[in-house]
């Protein structure tokens, strides 16, 4: 008994302490040394940077095939697929000088694949390249890339939009786990702060083999803050001012990384009072103080890696509205909308000899209040949500990957409030999944399936035949998916994609259940029991060619979507409000985006880059479907620089983007007039002594020009968007 003891003893401390080790040495081509070059593992997202030797080294190597990136700006990038199932792992390299993008590494398509590499096109932008271009907030930022908008409430509101698909057709992931918080209303925004995320990666199309009901239309991935080198820690604080809205935004950051544990601390204040219009008037109660919080802990060995991440938000804004008596500065005023949102998730990664399994557990609290006095809680729901995500990545064989999976959630709703949108209910899914990657030559081919199953239960409440009463339903959603996509590189410099696909979603509880006004939108709204699955097809075409100093994509897609869930008028009226049902109805949507980036040699510090995006959505009989955005024509030029030895790395820019006339309207909307606006940036790097920061200044809507964007909610009040707005920007790393 004790020599069994003691064998097991032997064996859990080789398992936990064992380590595979990778270290190297990286130089330019004349064999100098490079300093500051990232290497990347993509397996586990552990990363380093070269000395002033240009040596490297990383501890805790997973075990089994990994993928190495290596990358530093103004040299060519270089990724190397090995075997780490030896202690020890000498690998070097040698980087020629290339002016050349970052091919970055896609996490939200399972495979982890560099871009150029993944067979479907997803969108990439860091956080950091959306403020310096700009970004007021998030979703702002995110409505930059093409084939992204969003519907917006003021300053502090806004829902995405996907090639004109939006609330519950857009799946959104943080932290690595689906994030939920009663997203079918609209005044119900992301409930996330740009602070402590590292990026967002943009599917847009049906991604439902992936990720189930819901990402019907698309996938937001937004990727958390990495953690700092092994064996070092970093501090980092962030500051904006905004001179519309006279807000400020305060963000600290600490991290470390001792041998194989990891450590990350966030903390991020945001305030912004009343937006200025053109005018000079001010929107009443469109104020806004936001509170965030992130805790990470993790740890690896050439074994497993394990990351717990922890993120509370609280959201305190205004709701505009007629007849508000203003007082005060920044704090909102009644109605408003008080909101806590906490995400908990747990995401491990095993490595075998030549397999993995990678498991996210995730906890979603979502406790949302509406008050219409300091007395009266209108509306009080709280959302509870727990999901599971887990992926068994089998043995590679020859250029073979697959990977199986299996997918749920539980979540239950609860009322507290004295009115009610919804009914208490709960909620499951199941999914399961298979999906393989194949990859000869400069070709690769993906293609899977997908079940899933939800199941929906609520409660019945209220009095038969009056306002609020709610029926209670006992209902199951079932469909099966597929995907199929081929990407090959016509030349050295063309890569063509295409990809077929189906989605679905099933119909959420207020489209089943809604019995009464919705104050949001001002119309006393009917939920369907009878409403059956969306379900869609969609063929996305995509064609990048790419050489050292031009590049240009264009992208085509059609989406064909059976009985499509839209809100229709009755002509009918109840207490004064106009009443609206749900129906069903095939439907179509099609359009795509199309773009340059060119930088001349030899004035390879200058860079233009422009794009259109247009999307159509129409119903069988030929009417248009609410809430598509009107065509765009984005353009944008910047000049690389550096002014002297202290201020280095400088960039200018502007920005001319024309949106276009949107007639195409449904038979609630009314049409919109185009717009041309102006935004202008400059930026780069400070050096005092020991000190370096970043710096950037933008002025977006530069000549103030007075307009109202077609998903703006506040369209129909005709109250214009935010007039000029100047952001100062400071980040320092310590």
């Amino acid at each position: 008994m004790k020599n069994t003891i003691l064998y097991i003893l032997l064996l859990v401390a080789s398992f936990t302490y064992s380590q595979n080790t990778l270290s190297g040495k990286i130089i330019s081509e004349n064999k100098s040394p490079l300093q500051g070059v990232a290497v990347h593992i993509i397996e586990n997202n552990s990363f380093t940077e070269t000395d002033i030797y240009g040596n490297y080294s990383l501890q805790n190597v997973p075990k089994g095939t990994i993928t190495i990136v290596i990358y530093l700006y103004g040299y060519e990038q270089k990724t190397e697929k090995i075997n780490s199932n030896q202690t020890t792992i000498k690998l070097d390299f040698t980087l020629a000088e290339k002016e050349q993008h970052l091919d970055e590494v896609v996490v939200s398509t399972s495979f982890n694949k560099i871009q150029s590499q993944n067979v479907m096109k997803v969108e990439h932008q860091t956080v950091k390249q959306l403020q310096e271009n700009g970004a007021s907030s998030l979703i702002n930022g995110l409505s930059s890339i093409p084939g992204v908008n969003q519907v917006s409430t003021g300053a502090s509101i806004g829902k995405p939009v996907i090639r004109g698909l939006s609330p519950n057709r857009v799946l959104v992931y943080a932290q690595g786990v689906r994030l939920e918080n009663q997203q079918f209303g609209e005044e119900h925004g992301l409930g996330l702060s740009a602070s402590g995320i590292e990026s967002v990666e943009v599917i847009k199309g049906p991604a439902s083999l992936l990720y189930g009901s819901d990402a019907i239309g698309g996938v937001l991935y937004f990727n958390p803050e990495k953690y700092a080198q092994t064996n070092s820690f970093a501090t980092n604080v962030n500051q904006q001012f905004y001179s519309n809205t006279q807000g400020t935004n305060t963000s600290f950051g600490f991290k470390a990384s001792p041998n194989n544990w990891k450590l990350l601390l966030r903390a991020n204040y945001n305030s912004q009072a009343d937006y200025k219009i053109p005018t000079g008037d001010h929107i009443i109660n469109t104020r806004s103080i936001e509170k965030d919080l992130k805790y990470g802990i993790g740890y690896a060995n050439s074994h497993f890696s394990t990351d717990l991440r922890y993120n509370y938000n609280n959201l305190n804004l205004g709701l505009p509205e007629e007849d508000i008596e203003n007082s005060g500065f920044r704090n909102p005023l009644f109605p408003k909308q008080d909101i806590d949102n906490h995400i908990l998730s747990l995401n491990n990664k095993i490595f075998f000899k030549n397999s993995k399994i990678e498991a996210d557990f995730g906890y979603i609290f979502n406790n949302r209040k509406e008050l219409e006095s300091i007395d009266e809680i209108a509306l009080h729901m709280k959302l509870k949500t727990a999901n599971y995500n887990i992926k068994y990545y089998l043995p590679k064989w020859k250029n073979l990957e697959t990977i199986i999976g299996t997918q749920g959630m539980h979540q239950t709703n609860a009322n507290f409030g004295e009115e009610l949108l919804i009914p208490d209910a709960t909620l499951n899914d199941y999914g399961a999944f298979i999906t393989t990657n194949y990859e000869w030559n400069k070709n690769a081919i993906q293609a899977g399936v997908r079940f899933d199953k939800r199941n929906i239960n609520t409660s019945e409440h209220g009095v038969i035949g009056e306002e609020g009463y709610f029926e209670a339903i006992d209902k199951q959603f079932k469909s099966f998916n597929f995907a199929l996509g081929y990407k090959t590189n016509l030349t050295e410099k063309i890569i063509s994609r295409i990809n077929l696909a189906s989605g679905f979603r099933a119909p959420n509880l207020a489209e089943l259940t809604s019995n009464g006004v919705h104050e949001g939108s001002n119309r006393y709204e009917i939920g369907n029991q009878n409403l059956k699955n969306e379900q869609n097809f969609q063929t996305d075409i995509n064609l990048e060619y790419s050489s050292e100093h031009f590049e240009f994509f264009i992208n085509g897609f059609y989406n064909h979507i059976n009985n499509y869930i839209y809100i229709s008028p009755t002509q009918a009226m109840i207490d004064d409000n106009d009443v609206y049902e749900y129906l069903q109805s095939n439907a179509s949507l099609y359009g795509g985006e199309a773009g340059i980036h060119f930088h001349p040699h030899p004035l390879d510090w200058l860079h233009i880059r422009s794009s259109f995006e247009s999307v159509t959505g129409e119903q069988e009989n030929g009417a248009y479907l609410p809430l598509i955005p009107a065509n765009q024509f984005k353009n944008n030029i910047r000049t690389e620089f550096s002014i002297s030895n202290w201020f280095t790395k400088n960039y200018f820019f502007t920005q001319i983007n024309y949106t276009f006339n949107q007639n195409n309207v449904s038979a609630f909307e009314t049409k919109s007039l185009d717009y041309t606006l102006v935004n202008i940036g400059f930026g780069g790097v400070i050096k005092l002594v020991k000190t370096k920061f970043n710096v950037y200044l933008n002025a977006n809507n530069l000549l103030d020009k007075s307009y109202i964007a077609h998903l703006s909610r506040l369209k129909n009040d005709g109250i214009p968007n935010m007039g000029r707005n100047v952001i100062l920007g400071l980040n320092f790393d310590f």
